[in-house]
């Protein structure tokens, strides 16, 4: 599996995450090969190797032909996606960033958003930037893409709208509407102009995971923005690797926090629902807390892809202002659940082997308080029975 990750050193565009595919390897005749199959035709892509502040990259030349200068809808760009001889998933993101682009423009606009009137946006490069990232990411074989936080940019930049404010208004939008995370620039600076497009904004908004994975880098590459600014590299980086496996394999999470002012049966409600929202154990440690008051550790082993949910609901359900978080490796004895036949009835088992031996029973507990209920025997006798008469079964 191969995942890759943006480093948004100096902004973020269309035509910049092109070309950083492009610096990383992708076949620029193959990807033109199948751009022509979705209707943008009669354009060039001329890669050249060029350099921002020192740092050398591709720069991705997209010549247009004139004849092809009409704007398009982001409907129109969706038809022309729905009828390409393309995969069906890769169909699936292209539409999604349209539908994205045309809610941010007509928003803004107070228009339909699939028939919005594009300026900029509307042009056959737009699409050649959509789907050129897209099926570059399938062709590269690119299976998660990461991204980090995006520079929000200052100052104003120049449009057919006229002088906009950065981030403009349709990335602005975007950022806001799909919770981007940003951060503008250091103020001793001086205005940095555009640094993230709309059509870079709707790409990694809507196909970036916005988290730093953990991954060995086998290939980077550095897309070149157009702009050469003094006071940065207008430039992003490109790495491609394979996430790093991580050592807790089977995701055992353990989940602690603290508690002094939360009552006894809000903790018993706490522990039922934890336990039906799937987790392994919980568990209360009585502790000492400060100011001598007597409290309650709550601990609770989970599976690491219930982490999220449940800790919402330990925040939520208790007075707890924060919970600890630690992964947990676990050496697990190999073990079997068998049906024995006992002289009080048929009762599951739980045999305990090593190297395959079996060294330990433990009978089923709702297994042995049926029978106890149904034949008006203790439970603790009904136990005992079962668990001698097993380990003469099984025990060597």
């Amino acid at each position: 599996m191969k995942v890759a990750y943006v480093n948004a050193i100096g902004g973020a565009s269309g035509d910049m995450l092109l070309a950083s595919l492009v610096d990383c390897g992708l076949d620029i005749d193959a990807l033109s090969e199948t751009l022509n199959m979705i209707g943008a035709s009669g354009f060039q892509l001329e890669p050249r190797t060029e350099d921002r502040q020192g740092v050398s990259g591709t720069y991705l030349d997209v010549r247009i032909d004139q004849a092809d200068s009409r704007k398009r809808t982001p409907a129109e760009f969706i038809e022309l996606v729905k009828v390409a001889s393309i995969s069906e998933k890769s169909k699936s993101r292209c539409i999604e960033v349209f539908n994205l682009i045309g809610e941010a423009e007509g928003a803004l606009h107070g228009e339909d958003p699939g028939d919005v009137h594009l300026h900029e946006l509307g042009t056959i490069d737009t699409l050649i930037d959509v789907a050129g990232v897209v099926l570059g990411l399938e062709m590269m074989s690119l299976e998660k893409l990461y991204c980090s936080p995006l520079p929000t940019g200052s100052g104003t930049v120049k449009t057919q709208h006229g002088l906009l404010p950065v981030p403009a208004p349709a990335t602005a939008f975007m950022m806001a509407a799909k919770k981007i995370p940003c951060y503008p620039p250091p103020t001793h600076l001086p205005s940095t102009g555009e640094m993230v497009t709309p059509t870079g904004m709707a790409l990694l908004a809507t196909l970036a995971d916005f988290s730093q994975p953990v991954m060995n880098i086998s290939t980077i590459g550095y897309g070149l923005g157009t702009r050469n600014p003094k006071n940065y590299p207008n430039v992003l980086s490109f790495w491609i690797g394979e996430p790093v496996v991580s050592e807790n394999p089977k995701g055992i999470v353990l989940l602690e926090t603290n508690l002094d002012d939360t009552t006894g049966e809000t903790l018993g409600y706490v522990q039922e629902n934890l336990l039906e929202m799937g987790a392994r154990d919980v568990w209360f440690t009585p502790i000492q807390m400060k100011k001598n008051r007597p409290g309650t550790t709550l601990s609770c082993l989970i599976n690491e892809t219930d982490k999220t949910k449940i800790a919402d609901f330990i925040m939520l359900e208790t007075s707890t202002l924060g919970i600890r978080v630690r992964s947990v490796e676990r050496i697990e004895a190999e073990r079997t659940i068998e049906r024995f036949i006992a002289s009080v009835g048929e009762i599951g088992v739980k045999l305990k082997k090593k190297d395959g031996v079996v060294v330990g029973v433990s009978p089923e507990y709702e297994d042995c308080k049926e029978i106890a209920m149904n034949s008006n025997v203790p439970l603790q006798r009904v136990y005992a029975l079962v668990q001698q008469e097993a380990e003469n079964m099984y025990l060597q």
